[in-house]
């Protein structure tokens, strides 16, 4: 019925043919080593294990769901068994450094890992989510003492992370949080509050979870600025339990077999990460990572939905004995489903090479500029690829007809799961708002005019080729939209302050949609010299086509609401 293949092929072409990701590791000394081999290597095991492993518990799993007792979660059968796995396998360690018993790997390895195992089980997955994001953050915050304890323990997998934020007042607004922070004799911290949504926030996969949590202390300054983060494990270091408890888990929608618990800390022992009232910015290094994650789920739902409906489509037969991939409505939503699939992966995979190399380039510019250039890609990548994953699948359901509303087919889990990508981690809309407020505006469009000249000097390199006309003329008049629609708001904001919150969603998908015209060129680009040979190149030029025929419009209107400053939104009746 439903069956996960992870697409190793498209993955290699995306990282060896379109981003020529292995030359670009010989300038990096942390990659020295590693060549296109060792790389198809890594994820073909790492395919074993999301297809073998995670892909056949994951719709008994969305069925049974947790069981929540006494403040203890019991996971769903096969969840400690695949987490071993996980372990064993040394998953947990790809992407972190082998000072603290990592592989040292690329993220943009780690990247394309999460993409299959968030689209072979969402819901296992969740659980070491969060597990590298906490170690990012004790790494650049913690510590001495705290690196020592906990970065081996999260970068085997031993342990597992949680993140703490949201209030049942709070919210998405990180002013109002109340939890308290109590200095003790001992150098520690008594942590006094709840919270709610903690992904994995009690289970039984690990022995012990390493909980992230923004308190306030005595001292503290009213809203965002007044918050510390502090970390406090469910286990303390003498091996006694902490004053952490699960209190319950949601009974959600989707993603049925992560625990989403409310949790309550009465007077648990915590230890101070980084400096005080200074929280909210060392949280910010786990928020993005979790975003980026975040964003491979939505490419995950959506790489799920077209090839289980693509495989469906060859086999169902209506209407005169002909099968309804024949069909031109369900021809369109495949090709719909693959364009964006196809191109998506190209811009996360880049997003997570930029990634690499402001961690490890040697040039300092150069690490600069990458890590400007993620700064503005992360919101992009969060909300588009989440928003497309769940109406992708949603769109991929009706391909299914009457049977897409069963669950033993499959694709109506994938579109409950996929719709809570678009919430957590930041709210698409709150994605928005930092893109063109704070990654945009701010800085006058400078960050945005270095990646917007990035892509309009590829698209100038391929105009020649009388193939790839038609893709460089598409991106360079996506260029010339957002660079007018830009200078607009720049110029306007002051004299209206809420033109840009009324059109941040509209700016977003509108970015989006120019960077998937980018990814499909250059997709085209790499596929060329096979094509005439090859009739799966040949299928990527096709995918690509199709994508600036059919899809690329949507960006045509959006910008069209963005630069209409007189549409103005008339306030709700109570």
């Amino acid at each position: 019925m439903w069956s996960y293949s992870p697409p190793l092929r498209d993955m290699q072409f995306v990282i060896e043919d379109v981003l020529g990701a292995p030359a670009a590791w010989g300038d990096m000394p942390a990659f020295a080593g590693l060549d296109a081999a060792t790389a198809r290597a890594v994820l073909d095991e790492a395919g074993k294990f999301a297809a073998g492993v995670l892909a056949p518990i994951n719709g008994a799993a969305d069925l049974e769901g947790c069981i929540w007792k006494d403040g203890e979660v019991q996971t769903p059968a096969g969840y400690r068994e695949a987490y071993r796995a996980f372990v064993e396998g040394g998953w947990a360690a790809l992407a972190c450094d082998p000072e603290d018993g990592g592989q040292g790997l690329p993220a943009l390895l780690n990247a394309a890992f999460n993409e299959m195992i968030a689209a072979a089980n969402h819901g296992w997955t969740m659980y070491p989510g969060l597990l590298h994001g906490a170690y990012d953050c004790l790494r650049a915050h913690g510590s001495a003492e705290l690196k020592h304890r906990y970065l081996a323990k999260l970068a085997s997998g031993k342990w597992l992370a949680t993140m703490n934020l949201t209030e049942p007042q709070a919210g998405s607004d990180l002013a109002l949080v109340r939890s308290k922070a109590e200095p003790a004799d001992d150098g520690t911290h008594r942590i006094t509050g709840s919270k709610i949504f903690i992904s994995g926030g009690e289970h039984d996969l690990t022995d012990n979870i390493v909980h992230l949590v923004l308190a306030r202390l005595p001292d503290a300054p009213a809203g965002t600025k007044g918050l510390s983060l502090f970390v406090a494990p469910k286990i303390l270091p003498d091996g006694t339990r902490n004053a952490i408890r699960c209190d319950g888990f949601e009974k959600k929608m989707g993603i049925k077999g992560s625990a989403t618990c409310a949790m309550s800390f009465d007077g648990a022992t915590g230890w101070l990460i980084g400096e005080p009232h200074r929280g909210l910015s060392a949280m910010f290094v786990m928020m993005n990572s979790a975003r980026l994650h975040v964003a491979m789920q939505g490419i995950g739902h959506l790489e799920t939905a077209q090839r289980n409906a693509h495989a469906y489509a060859h086999e169902r037969v209506q209407g005169r004995g002909r099968p309804i991939a024949e069909h031109p409505s369900v021809r369109r939503t495949l090709w719909s489903l693959r364009a964006l699939v196809e191109g998506e992966r190209v811009i996360a995979y880049w997003t997570a090479m930029l990634l690499d190399e402001a961690h490890h380039h040697p040039d300092a510019a150069r690490r600069a500029e990458a890590e400007a250039l993620v700064g503005l890609l992360t919101p992009v990548a969060k909300a588009f690829f989440t928003d497309n994953g769940h109406r992708g699948a949603d769109e991929a359901l009706q391909v299914w007809g009457g049977y897409g509303y069963v669950h033993e087919y499959g694709i109506e889990q994938s579109v409950r799961d996929s719709r809570i990508a678009m919430i957590y981690e930041g709210t698409n809309e709150i994605q928005a708002i930092d893109l063109l407020q704070r990654k945009v505006l701010d800085d006058g469009g400078a960050n945005l005019d270095s990646l917007l000249t990035l892509l309009e000097a590829d698209a100038r390199r391929a105009a020649g080729d009388p193939v790839l006309f038609e893709f460089s003329d598409a991106l360079q008049s996506e260029v010339a939209m957002a660079r007018a629609a830009t200078a607009m708001l720049l110029d306007g904001r002051a004299s209206d302050s809420e033109w840009l919150l009324r059109v941040a969603d509209d700016y977003l998908r509108a970015i989006g949609f120019t960077l998937l015209a980018w990814a499909w060129m250059r997709s085209a680009q790499a596929a060329l010299p096979m094509a005439g040979t090859s009739a799966w190149h040949g299928d990527k030029i096709r995918a690509s086509r199709f994508g600036v025929q059919w899809l690329l419009s949507e960006s045509a209107w959006r910008w069209a609401r963005v630069r209409a400053r007189e549409a103005t939104l008339p306030p709700v009746s109570a």
